[in-house]
């Protein structure tokens, strides 16, 4: 059910599919360009709790919550959960997921979290662990500038280099088959990230800290898979922001492939740079989640792109290893989504004859 593919990458034969996506975000997301198509904007930025905390946890379970609805599930439908989230321990999540009352694994790939859980999710399904799977993070731009920076009241300055972390959940819904024709899109295969270590030791640009291992895994993927770079109708990264998407161009044109004219970022499609001011883009665990629940995965399932290599990005510090003087390595995980064709059962078997 699962085959290995080159050195790092593995190929679903019987793909798993993406039955609902649902995407809640805070205002100011709201405001941006993806605006109309998240399914809860909330102006609230505590969501009606007391802490920055508990307002993500609120806002995981909703996303979750929402995802299950448009999937036509129940929670006890749920075989697993794959979450997480940027806050110490996990703490959203493991306090947002209480009420499902599923068996869940806490995931922490930092911003590539939503990549890894898809991975994780299609690999237990394929592998004929269950049915269904949730794949759910979340980030809060106030939680994550209390734990990793300065509590906003500080008023610290922000350099040009900065991203803003996303206030957003965004939560997926895998099957492992299309029982009713319903599905959204479908997983075929993906590239696990590899922690890779630049020596960057800025906190305040995550673009460079991450970009390497976004090049890492996206030449790895393309050399894996025997493909070029048009052979996907877009490659995304999670949350590079400007600064990291040209370092990234100018990393992979040096690996001989040239993505300029078929890369988008996350971060840099879910704020207005003209009017928003985010500096260098969007970020966090929900940053990717949210845009690939309301933006990229609608795209695929009405038919204006056949194949993309979703790849968010994660910056692998903690309040510790950064006071302590140590550097930032990256990660970032790489998942084919496809369009589901009807009668296409032959598709995979000549998707394989064509990997070396």
């Amino acid at each position: 059910m699962i085959q290995k593919v080159g050195n790092n990458s593995m190929i679903f034969e019987k793909s798993p599919v993406i039955l609902a996506a649902s995407s809640v975000v805070g205002e100011k997301e709201g405001q941006g360009p993806l605006g109309q198509y998240f399914d809860h904007v909330e102006k609230d930025p505590k969501f009606g709790m007391e802490t920055w905390e508990q307002a993500e946890s609120t806002m995981q379970l909703m996303a979750a919550e929402k995802a299950i609805k448009k999937a036509g599930l129940s929670k006890e439908q749920l075989d697993f959960i794959f979450a997480g989230d940027l806050l110490g321990q996990l703490i959203a999540t493991s306090f947002g997921l209480i009420e499902l009352e599923r068996p869940v694994f806490g995931v922490y790939g930092a911003c590539s979290t939503i990549g890894e859980s898809l991975l994780l999710a299609s690999m237990a399904l394929c592998g004929g662990a269950g049915n269904y799977a949730l794949a759910v993070t979340s980030s809060h731009f106030a939680g994550a500038e209390k734990q990793f920076r300065f509590p906003l009241p500080y008023g610290k300055q922000r350099p040009l280099s900065a991203t803003w972390t996303v206030v957003g959940s965004g939560a997926v819904i895998v099957a492992a088959e299309d029982k009713k024709g319903r599905a959204m899109a479908k997983i075929t295969g993906g590239t696990p990230g590899r922690i890779i270590d630049f020596g960057v030791k800025d906190s305040m640009n995550m673009g460079a800290c991450m970009a390497p291992a976004a090049c890492d895994t996206i030449c790895q993927h393309l050399k894996d898979f025997n493909r070029q770079p048009t052979d996907y109708d877009a490659i995304i990264t999670g949350d590079l922001g400007k600064v990291g998407q040209q370092i990234l161009l100018k990393l992979v044109a040096e690996h001989g492939y040239d993505i300029s004219d078929r890369h988008l970022d996350c971060g840099m499609l879910i704020f207005d740079p003209e009017s928003q001011d985010t500096h260098a883009g969007g970020s966090g665990c929900g940053c990717s989640a949210v845009t690939l629940a309301a933006y990229l995965l609608p795209k695929i399932n009405r038919g204006e792109w056949q194949r993309i290599l979703f790849v968010p990005t994660g910056a692998l510090l903690s309040t510790v290893s950064f006071n302590e003087g140590q550097s930032v390595p990256g990660i970032a995980h790489g998942v084919v989504i496809e369009k589901i064709w009807l009668n296409d059962g032959s598709r995979t078997i000549i998707l394989l004859s064509n990997i070396k």
